[in-house]
């Protein structure tokens, strides 16, 4: 029996499978519709894509240096509970991706999803669809960072709420000094308590500086600052935007007498040597995604009226 790709598109909207799964199931049972989702269901693939489409903004953030080759990665992977972030096999998966992420250094998502996962045959991407059908929920990886030169220092805020991983450049006479390490260890905390946008000021774009000096200017000219005075009064306030927005300006909460860069720049002078941070990412579980307003007991209470 042939099928059309009517049919394919058909069968993708019945049960929520990608176009090329469809295709399968429709070759392997000779373009029976009903036999192609009986085929489905026995791979899991329909009950996977199915929870597939529910919210998922629970989860955890995981940050690591690999011991062997020093490389950094930062991973964050959704559920919909808290409860299942606190499963050791749903644990123990973001820790394997974050493994994938440092090893194999894929380019984006769908490069990762492709990757073998660890001491198996399936890819991530297949192991992600075992996920989901064993523990029952929506599971998504949503994001990671990799960081390979020179120094990364990693740190997991509240069992994986937030996540940051910080990327240092020092002298070749203070590469593994325990120093370093607890200055990245601090720089870390300060980032994860801070959320700081950028790392120092010529990183932040042209037009957010532009717009910032903008809303200064209309608010000292709304206090009755005649124009020529609001434009020197900006100028003072846009330094109190940058300390807020940029790592190397902000006050270091440890001492916050000084800025972060000061603080750097001191401890690289005690320890002989220098010390430049590079780059840093910091994720914070399930930031930017519109959470569900119901919860479980309530949807089960919904299917039994």
């Amino acid at each position: 029996m042939s099928f059309t790709a009517k049919d394919v598109q058909d069968l993708r909207e019945r049960t929520g499978v990608g176009m090329m799964d469809c295709k399968k199931a429709l070759t392997a049972s000779d373009g029976d519709f009903e036999k192609a989702i009986e085929f489905l269901r026995e791979k899991g693939l329909a009950a996977a894509e199915k929870k597939a489409g529910r919210i998922a903004a629970e989860g955890m953030v995981y940050a690591a240096v690999s011991e062997e080759s020093g490389i950094g990665a930062i991973v964050e992977v959704n559920s919909e509970t808290d409860f299942v972030a606190r499963n050791e096999s749903f644990q123990s998966f973001v820790s394997d991706i974050a493994g994938v992420v440092s090893s194999e250094n894929p380019k984006d998502l769908d490069a990762l999803g492709a990757c073998k996962y660890p001491g198996s045959d399936l890819t991530v991407s297949e192991m992600l669809r075992e996920k989901v059908l064993t523990i029952g929920e929506n599971i998504q990886i949503r994001r990671f960072m990799r960081y390979a030169e020179p120094v990364n220092v990693a740190y997991i805020h509240m069992g994986g709420r937030i996540g940051v991983l910080v990327n240092i450049e020092v002298s070749d006479n203070l590469k593994g000094n325990a120093a370093v390490y607890e200055l990245g260890k601090d720089i870390c905390m300060q980032i994860a308590a801070m959320r700081p946008s950028y790392l120092y000021r010529e990183d932040v774009p042209k037009a957010e500086v532009d717009k910032e000096r903008e809303i200064l200017k209309v608010q000292a000219m709304n206090e009755g600052k005649p124009a020529a005075v609001a434009e020197k009064i900006v100028l003072g306030r846009i330094n109190k935007f940058f300390e807020e927005v940029c790592l190397n300006d902000q006050a270091y909460v440890k001492e916050n007498k000084i800025t972060v860069g000061k603080h750097v720049s001191e401890v690289a002078k005690e320890l002989g040597g220098s010390i430049k941070l590079k780059a840093f990412t910091r994720f914070e579980r399930g930031e930017g995604i519109e959470k569900r307003s119901d919860n479980f007991a309530a949807e089960i209470a919904n299917m039994v009226k």
